[in-house]
């Protein structure tokens, strides 16, 4: 059973303009709690007892969360300004000694992704759902048996569509250190690759399956127009779906 979670926390957010000023975006609020303090919640109810925060721009506030939480501890990346989201998971490469979920740290989303990931047999599996139309959506193309092939922003880099990756993938230890050996040949020339780069980079010689949802409700939040959605739309059908399955 995967108890390990690791969250990818270091970016900027710089299309958010003055609302990450002064506080990352994993600290925006929807509701009640910041997207990261329920992203955790979410991790803890259904039975992560470890979790690594990569961290970055405004480091402090995630400091400040993981003194609330003793099962957290955050890593940062001093080259953030520089460097991609792979640059940062491959940071936490001293402290993961077991199978993990993977998750980006502005993610609104439905907690039944989390149990669909844990409780399939694939060790390596990634998250997707069917079209949001949201703007900034990576396409994913898997072959005949639902593995992963490519993925891309780009349609037209895809001989076909999948599913929309969600940010939130199940890795084997085995396969998190080949996207490391991977990456650490990239980095030579570029520290900018980011994971998903990464996954399809090594998907040539180790199986990544995609479990597509096609109604799953999620949100990544990168830009102003995406927070409005959250808002207005994704959060309220999230918040009155689990609150059915809870009663």
């Amino acid at each position: 059973m995967v108890k390990t979670a690791a969250i990818l926390a270091a970016g900027i957010g710089s299309r958010l303009k003055e609302l990450t000023n002064n506080k990352p975006k994993g600290f925006l609020a929807i509701d009640k709690m910041s997207i990261i303090e329920e992203s955790v919640v979410k991790l803890f109810s259904c039975g992560i007892e470890e979790m690594l925060i990569g961290t970055g721009y405004l480091s402090d506030e995630y400091e400040k969360l993981a003194r609330r939480y003793s099962q957290i501890m955050c890593i940062k990346n001093n080259d953030f300004r520089d460097t991609g989201s792979m640059y940062t998971l491959y940071n936490l490469k001293d402290k993961i000694n077991d199978d993990f979920l993977l998750l980006e740290s502005d993610l609104i989303y439905e907690k039944r992704g989390l149990k669909t990931l844990l409780e399939d047999d694939h060790k390596d599996i990634i998250l997707g759902s069917g079209e949001t139309n949201s703007g900034d959506e990576v396409f994913i193309e898997v072959d005949g048996y639902s593995n992963l092939v490519n993925m891309s922003k780009n349609r037209n880099e895809l001989n076909s569509v999948y599913a929309e990756l969600v940010g939130i993938t199940k890795l084997s230890i085995d396969t998190y250190r080949k996207m490391c050996e991977f990456a650490g040949n990239g980095f030579k020339s570029n520290r900018k690759l980011d994971y998903e780069y990464t996954l399809v980079g090594i998907s040539t010689n180790t199986k990544i399956s995609v479990k597509k949802i096609d109604d799953y409700l999620w949100c990544e939040i990168d830009n102003e127009e995406h927070l409005k959605r959250a808002k207005e739309i994704v959060y309220p059908r999230i918040k009155d779906t689990e609150s059915h399955e809870v009663s």
